[in-house]
């Protein structure tokens, strides 16, 4: 999956959820879905409308009834589907679970793979805003997901973050070239 995809994808709160229930082998219709979730029903149907919007899922044509619709994995939302039930699973606490669902968690995350500084994660991720980023990277690294580490080697020293711990394992889930 490509850092683009990725954030469009997690621009939703519970796409990754939904994605990760489908490839659990939940059934695809709204009830279990949102039962499974937990999520309100109005940003449930958000997510729903952007997954479909994206390509991910469809309607399962000619199954079910109208007003209770089914919905299945596009092609596309397989592979995306695998790698949301990996980015999942790495979720131990309901603290964790929350701060999944925050829009720039996981492209942060899978940005931090290897050492970078705030210009390159930010210049990865073209239309996150200064602030949005450096308050993703102090949440990360409160829950210790993200490391800060201060390079003193050169002239001007400045700080680089990477993944690790569980932030490691997103990253390693999303498998974004490095």
């Amino acid at each position: 999956m490509d850092i683009n995809t990725l954030v469009k994808l997690t621009s939703r709160a519970w796409s990754l959820n939904i994605l990760a229930l489908l490839h659990a082998k939940v059934p695809g219709r709204q009830a279990p879905l949102l039962a499974a979730t937990n999520a309100s029903r109005t940003a449930f149907a958000t997510s729903l409308a952007h997954l479909i919007d994206l390509g991910m899922i469809e309607r399962n044509p000619g199954h079910g009834h109208p007003l209770r619709s089914e919905f299945r994995l596009t092609p596309t939302g397989i592979k995306a589907a695998s790698v949301a039930s990996k980015i999942i699973i790495t979720a131990r606490t309901e603290d964790e679970t929350r701060l999944l669902r925050k829009t720039w968690t996981v492209p942060v995350l899978a940005l931090a793979g290897t050492p970078h500084r705030f210009s390159a994660i930010k210049s990865g991720l073209t239309i996150i805003t200064d602030r949005a980023l450096s308050s993703s990277l102090h949440q990360l690294e409160e829950r210790n997901w993200i490391r800060r580490n201060i390079d003193t080697a050169e002239r001007m020293p400045f700080p680089t973050y990477q993944a690790v711990n569980a932030g490691k394992e997103i990253s390693r889930a999303v498998g974004l070239p490095l």
